[in-house]
């Protein structure tokens, strides 16, 4: 026997280093593979032949293997063993943690790591009932030397992430364990603190001792392996151990943190213990943290690794174990401040702490840090204190708000980007992020943060606020523009968006407009500082400048000073001559050219600012009107100064004002006259040829031509910018036009018609007659726009605009989650070539037809919805060829039309209007859903072949983005069955959610509890009870929610499960179902369970979904007893049981325990995602119970093991 093992194991060592060899053949190495894997599956001698490849006389590799065999051999072997093989493989594994191992410095990671892998394993299956003396056996070990305490340390750690942390074993197995450990926690914790304080304060002695070094970094390991194995618990125990003896652990911890070799370690233990929620009265302890001490070690630690971190930056780069310590530092004092906001104030009566000014001042410090890191780690922080309700008041945060606002007018000014070395955090933000891109999205995300509490500080001390946003604007505006350095597509003297002037610019807009639009909404008339502000709205509309990113800057301080006009209303035409001439900016005569972005920008930004400042502002501008009005008319005389859009804007702002004439006749006709040229275009001959036929479309656009030149394409660029200005016109009229909101006004304007049955008025829009007329038209663009996509007028296009008709580019970025790149693009054009142009002028034109109908209903009311046959008109245009519409193109059909119908239509148009449009609708999508869901499944089903062709095709990307629009469009398909058919009521949410961890030991026994909510009590809607009068509608509703269950989304499935599916069936589930239908939908449940159980939120939603249809309809309808039969591994003794109990008359299980027997019956169904499905399960039993006796009814449910290894571990058997 001992030659042949001798023998197995050589075999072994050789498979071993054919695989670890890099000048292994790829055959040898899967023949060594294939090897090893069938002796740990097959092999009688696995634990002998680990046992020797485990000794120290190993290499590490070899080693490592042969603990792998008896990780091996424990996980899948131990049910099987016999009590005297698991007693003894149990001794030799703990003989391997006395003395079977190197010494400390010495062993390799990984070796330790397997060994203590071995012991977790065994403890999980046999600890507390039948190896009751564990924790003793552990804490014996320590005794024996470093390298066993270091080793103790990673099995306890092992053994809290595997039970607690992840999981990793059956719920009663996990429940005996952390109820053993919790009720053991104080000696635990107490064995921990006493190990790590003996051997920091070894190591501090060694220190200073020459001659040592191997000695301390022996103490020094075991202490940094106990920090890590308090850190696995400090975050589930019950606050009571970290804050017993006045603190002590937090004490120690405070004290580690001046130890450079323990600090990271420490810190990141007083980080997770006070981020830790709970009951107020148990979080009160924390307060010792602001007492000098602690702060001051605090702050000396700050110190002390901000200065190493900058020393070793000077040196070419920076500490990374320091720069990492600064951040969970930087986290802990976030931490202290969320504690602190809580508590103070509260029931608890805790006093604002009296170091409470040199907190502040360590906040402030990482505030004001090179890294953009630390500075953003911050900004929650300070928002959570300036709003808290009684420290805001402190004169101490009233003066710290000063200083913030300082350090904010440095914050806000986007330097430190990894690619440059302008500035000290660009060599921190190398260290944090990998691109510009990555740095600037941050940035972004910062310093709405900043501006927030910019706000927030603006009602502590308003005046010092307005001061420091007035000097920073004056020195802004009297300091010459910086370039800085000039690229090949810039002009020299421009800025670009990181030139030195634009990003100063930039952080002074950003801070004024927070101050300043603050300061005007919480600030009284009297107190507002008027003179001042008038002077600054002054030097904002005298200040001239030709750089557009400099003017964007100066429109945002002049729309943000704009209150101020109200209080001094002479200065308006000035403010609103500064606007006008933004609005036609062009750097050189651009109107042949292609504008760059950045002056497009700034036009966009002026129209932007007129129409927000007629809509907020139009009883105010009233009187101006006539001077406006009079003006657009000038700028709309020239035909190339204002692109399409910019006199769409221009119109939205004269509509805006005319609402307050409150007089229906008055706006009538002013409307009519500002429509006049567009509604002569909109119904001329010419135009409704072109609408009405898809070939003459294409021809008068001109994307049936070849286009060689910007000449060729002039005319027909004309042609295009008619269309969409008649579009877009249509669109700001329905949008803007209303009548007055007080009811009293729009009666004497002569708004309201009649008034409704329920005594409501009923108001007609004056633009109600133009845009009737208008209708017809829009309705054959959009039944054109859908013909365009039929075969016939695909093959129309000409080769230069082969592909216009394609999803573009932004839209494909967003659909894949993938920002836009926002750096650099101030220079180029809007768009890149003649394909670009048309790509865009199809998608914007399809989008805008949809919003105008969309938005109709709303404007017109009755006058739309009570139009003679609409609903046929509307089939028959935005319904037509949809078979040919790609999915990019149908998701404004739903969104931005029918979703608003449906919304905005009044009750007594349903039957009319809603129910005929719907029907056809919602069984189109059905089937086109299905058959779109089949594609995708049928390519995860392609072979390997087939699928490498696809590689090679340079598909992937195509694929990736068709299946991400599909789940879009289902989900806003979803979205539109949810807002036809659901009302929702949602319950009242806990008052106090701070509490919500509680003060329990333990975290949730069952993770399946994590996901139980409080949902919504859904209802059938009105127009989801109008809908339930047509069956074919009903039924087709009810089967997109049931086939969504298993269509290869998991949020469509969660929500469909969760809102939809028992909403609609439990209202005809007491009708006369089908069996075939009863056995379908419950069928499509239980595939939803297969496809998407493995997501906990799915499977909660499913499951709940098929208690209710079994519990409600099995009684009926014996066939859903087929389908249950049919279930992998199903007990059919325990089915039977669960048949009787929800029979009409038998006794009521719990909803607990009817929940939890429901779910072991239908585990079988539950999918396994991909990484598990090929991996071999471990099957770990349960042990008879500590802490509860057993029932003496045998539940059929449970898979309970026979007690026979009552005391199979105890310290006095002799270990091998």
């Amino acid at each position: 026997m001992g030659e042949q093992m001798r023998a197995l194991c050589e075999e072994l060592i050789k498979a071993v280093n054919v695989m670890m060899e890099a000048e292994s053949s790829q055959t040898y190495r899967l023949e060594a593979f294939k090897f090893i894997e069938d002796f740990k599956e097959k092999s009688p001698f696995c634990v002998e032949c680990g046992l020797q490849l485990a000794e120290k006389s190993q290499t590490a590799v070899i080693r490592h293997f042969g603990l792998q065999i008896l990780e091996h051999v424990v996980k899948f072997r131990w049910n099987n063993m016999a009590p005297q093989d698991k007693l003894q493989l149990k001794n030799c594994t703990m003989g391997m943690l006395s003395n079977g191992t190197h010494p400390i410095l010495q062993e390799e990671c990984h070796v330790k790591d397997a060994l203590s892998r071995i012991v977790v394993e065994m403890i999980k299956r046999e600890w507390p009932q039948q190896w009751p003396d564990m924790l003793k056996e552990m804490e014996a070990l320590t005794a024996l030397g470093d390298a066993q305490t270091e080793l103790v340390m990673l099995v306890l750690l092992r053994l809290a992430e595997d039970v607690i942390t992840f999981q990793t074993l059956p719920s009663q197995r996990r429940r005996d364990i952390q109820q053993t450990l919790t009720q053991n926690m104080d000696s635990v914790f107490t064995f921990l603190l006493g190990i790590l304080q003996l051997h920091v304060n070894e190591y501090s002695k060694m220190k200073c001792v020459a001659g040592l070094d191997l000695k301390m970094k022996a103490h020094l390991r075991v202490g940094v392996a106990t920090l890590n194995t308090l850190a696995g618990y400090i975050d589930w125990v019950s606050l009571s151990h970290i804050t017993s003896q006045n603190c002590r652990l937090l004490e120690i911890l405070c004290l580690l943190l001046s130890e450079p070799e323990l600090q990271l370690e420490a810190a990141e233990c007083l980080l997770i213990a006070i981020s830790r929620k709970g009951k107020l009265e148990e979080r009160k302890p924390f307060m010792v943290l602001f007492d000098e001490a602690a702060m001051n070690y605090i702050l000396s630690a700050a110190q002390s690794a901000d200065g190493a971190a900058l020393c070793n930056q000077s040196s070419g780069g920076i500490d990374e174990r320091r720069y990492t310590f600064l951040k969970r530092l930087c986290q802990v004092l976030c931490a202290l401040g969320s504690q602190v906001c809580s508590l103070v104030g509260s029931d608890v009566e805790v006093q604002v702490p009296v170091n409470l000014n040199k907190y502040l001042e360590a906040l402030l410090a990482f505030t004001t840090h090179p890294s953009q890191f630390l500075r953003s780690s911050t900004q929650m922080t300070w928002g959570i204190i300036f709003r808290h309700e009684i420290l805001s008041k402190d004169p101490v945060v009233g003066q710290m708000a000063i200083k913030y606002l300082r350090a904010t007018r440095i914050n806000l000014v986007k330097t430190g980007f990894p690619s440059k070395n302008d500035c000290p955090g660009c060599e921190f933000s190398r260290v944090d992020f990998d691109s510009d891109e990555d740095f600037n999205s941050s940035f972004n995300s910062s310093r709405a943060q900043q501006g927030e509490a910019v706000r927030l500080t603006c009602r502590i001390v308003p005046f010092e606020a307005f001061q420091i946003a007035r000097d920073w604007m004056q020195y802004q505006i009297s300091t010459p523009i910086d370039a800085g350095k000039t690229t090949a597509k810039t002009e020299k003297g421009l800025c670009s968006p990181l030139s030195p002037s634009a990003v100063q610019w930039e952080a002074m807009t950003t801070f004024t407009e927070n101050v300043f639009g603050q300061l005007f909404k919480i600030l009284e008339k009297e107190k507002l500082p008027l003179d001042e502000g008038m002077a600054l709205l002054q030097m904002a509309v005298n200040f001239e400048t030709r750089d557009p990113l400099i003017l964007s800057c100066v429109l945002t301080i002049v729309s943000t000073l704009f209150p101020i006009l109200t209080h001094r209303p002479h200065f308006l035409p000035q403010v609103l001559f500064k606007i006008f001439s933004a609005i036609t900016f062009e750097l050189v005569d651009e109107r042949k050219a292609p504008r760059t972005r950045a002056v497009k920008n700034v036009r966009r930004h002026a129209c932007s600012s007129i129409i927000r400042i007629c809509r907020d502002y139009s009883d105010f501008m009233l009187p101006c009107f006539d001077l406006m009005y009079e003006h657009v008319k000038r700028l709309f005389s020239d035909e190339l100064l204002l692109t399409q859009l910019e006199k769409c804007a221009l119109m939205e702002a004269l509509i805006l004002i005319s609402n307050q004439f409150k007089d229906y006749k008055k706006q009538k006709a002013f409307l009519e006259e500002l429509m006049a040229p567009v509604t002569a275009q909109w119904l001329s001959e010419e135009m409704r040829s072109v609408l009405w036929d898809p070939a003459t479309f294409l021809t008068f656009v001109g994307a049936d031509q070849e286009i060689g030149d910007s000449d060729t394409d002039e005319q027909m660029g004309i042609n295009r910018s008619r269309i969409s200005l008649c579009v877009h016109t249509i669109l700001g009229v329905v949008k803007r036009a209303r009548w007055p909101a007080d009811a009293d006004q729009a009666k004497a304007g002569g708004f309201v018609v009649r008034t409704a049955s329920d005594g409501t008025p009923v108001y007609r829009n004056p633009c109600a007659e133009a845009l009737q007329a208008l209708l017809p038209n829009l309705l054959a663009l959009i039944r054109t726009n859908n013909s365009l996509f039929l075969p016939e007028n695909i093959t129309r296009l000409s080769k230069t605009f082969a592909r216009v008709y394609d999803i573009t580019d932004m839209e494909k970025n967003c659909v894949l989650g993938i920002s836009q790149p926002v750096l650099d693009s101030y220079e180029a054009a809007v768009y890149k070539n003649f394909a670009e142009r048309m790509q865009g002028f199809f998608s914007s034109l399809f989008e805008n037809c949809y919003h105008v109908l969309g938005n109709v209903g709303p404007c017109l009311q009755q006058d739309f919805y009570g139009i003679e046959g609409l609903a046929e008109q509307i089939v028959g245009s935005a319904f037509n060829h949809l078979d040919s519409v790609p999915d990019h193109r149908l998701r404004p059909l739903i969104r931005l039309f029918m979703k608003q119908l449906v919304i905005s239509c009044p009750h007594e148009y349903y039957d009319r209007l809603l129910c005929p449009l719907l029907g056809p609708l919602f069984s189109y999508l059905l089937q086109r859903l299905n058959f779109r869901w089949q594609i995708i499944n049928q390519r995860a089903s392609l072979s390997a072949q087939e699928e490498e062709e696809a590689y090679e095709e340079n598909h992937v990307t195509q694929e990736m983005v068709e299946e991400q629009l599909l789940r879009l469009v289902t989900r806003e398909v979803m979205d539109l069955l949810s807002v036809t058919c659901i009302t929702r009521k949602c319950p009242e949410v806990n008052a106090n959610k701070e509490e919500a961890d509680g003060d329990e030991e333990m975290v949730s026994m069952d993770s399946s509890q994590g996901n139980q909510v409080n949902t919504p009590s859904d209802e059938l809607s009105d127009l989801g009870k109008c809908l339930l009068q047509s069956e074919d509608i009903y039924m087709t509703v009810l089967t997109i929610c049931f086939n969504c269950l298993s269509w290869k989304d998991t949020v469509n499935c969660q929500r469909t499960a969760g809102v939809l599916c028992w909403t609609l069936l439990k209202q005809v589930q007491g009708g006369n179902l089908l069996p075939e239908a009863v056995t379908w939908l419950y069928a499509s449940v239980l595939k939803g369970l297969q496809m998407h159980g493995q997501h906990e939120g799915c499977n909660v939603a499913l499951t709940q979904l098929a208690l209710l249809i079994y519990e409600s309809l099995r009684p009926r309808y014996a066939e859903l007893r087929l389908i249950m039969n049919q279930i992998p591994d199903i007990q059919a003794d325990a089915l039977e049981q669960f048949d009787q109990k929800i029979q009409p008359g038998a006794s009521k299980l719990g909803e607990k325990k009817k929940k939890e027997q429901f779910r072991r019956l239908i585990a079988g169904t539950v999918g396994k995602p991909l990484a598990q499905q090929f991996k071999k399960e471990v099957h770990i039993r349960n042990l008879p119970s500590l802490f509860k006796k057993p029932k003496p009814t045998k539940d059929l449910l449970e898979n309970n093991e026979d007690a026979t290894l009552i005391s199979l571990f105890t310290p006095d058997h002799d270990r091998c």
